[in-house]
C-alpha cells in the first residue's frame, strides 16, 4: 500500500500552534500522553474544546494515537476549530504511516485513518497539494474490507469495482464485498447488492433487499436508495413486489 508522505510532522504543526497550556486538575503540558488525552476527553465532553485541542496537541506531540485521531477530526469537522482537512489528511496521514500491531488497542483509529485518507483521495482537497487518486483510494479501501472486514471499506471498494474507478471493473468481485457488507446491516450495500439481483433476473430476492435497505438507511441515502427501489418496483409484476415484501420483513432478522 502507498501512503503519501508529505513531510510535514505533527509535531512541527503543534509547535507553531500550541496554545499557552493551563495547569488544570494537576495536567500540564508536561503530563504523560494518556493523561492528557484524558484531560482532553473531558474537556471535549464538557464543552471545553479549546482546551481538549490543546491538551490532544500536546499527547499527539508525545506520540498518542488516540490524541492524533481525536485532533485529526476536529479539524476534519471544525469542531473546536476552524475546519481544515489538510490539517486532518496530515495527521490520519501520520497515523497510517505510524502502522499498527495486530490487536492493538490503537487498531480503530488506524482503520478510521486509513477510511479518512481514502475519502480524501477520492475527491482530493482543493487548494491543497492532494489531488484525487483513485487507484490509492481503491487500495485503501481494499486493506480495510480484506484486513479488517469492515462494512463500510467493503461498500466502497464495491462501488469502485462496479464503475471501474481506481482500476478494471469487476461485478462478480463487487458482488462479493456488497454480500459480505449487507450480511452485517449496511444500508447501502444491501440496495446496491439488490440492485444488482434484480437486474439479473432475481425479481423477488432483489427488490427484497432494496426494500429492507429502506428501513436501515440514514437520512443523507435514503433519497437514492428510495429511487433506486421505486424503479425496480414499477418494473416488477404483482406478485413479485408482494413476495419482495414479505421477504424483505424476513431479511431484517435473517442475513441468507
Amino acid at each position: 500500500m502507498r501512503v503519501l508522505l508529505l513531510g510535514i510532522s505533527l509535531a512541527a504543526f503543534c509547535a507553531g500552534n500550541a496554545l499557552a497550556f493551563d495547569i488544570k486538575a494537576g495536567v500540564s503540558k508536561e503530563s504523560g500522553p494518556f493523561d492528557l488525552f484524558k484531560f482532553g476527553f473531558k474537556a471535549y465532553k464538557n464543552g471545553q474544546k479549546e482546551d481538549a485541542v490543546e491538551a490532544y496537541r500536546y499527547a499527539a506531540e508525545k506520540g498518542h494515537t488516540g490524541s492524533r485521531w481525536a485532533l485529526a477530526n476536529m479539524y476534519a469537522y471544525g469542531d473546536g476549530v476552524a475546519k481544515d482537512d489538510y490539517a486532518a489528511f496530515k495527521i490520519y496521514n501520520e497515523i497510517a504511516a505510524q502502522g499498527v500491531e495486530p490487536g492493538s488497542e490503537d487498531t480503530g483509529f488506524f482503520v478510521n485513518a486509513l477510511l479518512s485518507l481514502a475519502s480524501y483521495y477520492s475527491h482530493g482537497i482543493p487548494g491543497s497539494p492532494v489531488k484525487p487518486d483513485l487507484y490509492q483510494a481503491r487500495q485503501l479501501y481494499f486493506q480495510v474490507a480484506s484486513t479488517f472486514g469492515v462494512a463500510e471499506a467493503q461498500y466502497q471498494l464495491a462501488r469502485m469495482m462496479l464503475s471501474g474507478e481506481g482500476g478494471g471493473s469487476n461485478i462478480q468481485q463487487a458482488k462479493k464485498w456488497l454480500n459480505q457488507a449487507r450480511k452485517t446491516g449496511h444500508a447501502g450495500a444491501m440496495a446496491v447488492f439488490g440492485n444488482i439481483l434484480f437486474q439479473e433476473g432475481q425479481s423477488v430476492r432483489g427488490l427484497a433487499f432494496m426494500t429492507a435497505a429502506l428501513d436501515r438507511c440514514i437520512a443523507k441515502d435514503c433519497g437514492w436508495m428510495e429511487q433506486l427501489q421505486e424503479q425496480a418496483f414499477s418494473m416488477a409484476d404483482e406478485r413479485d413486489r408482494r413476495g419482495a415484501v414479505a421477504l424483505s420483513h424476513q431479511l431484517a432478522d435473517n442475513d441468507d
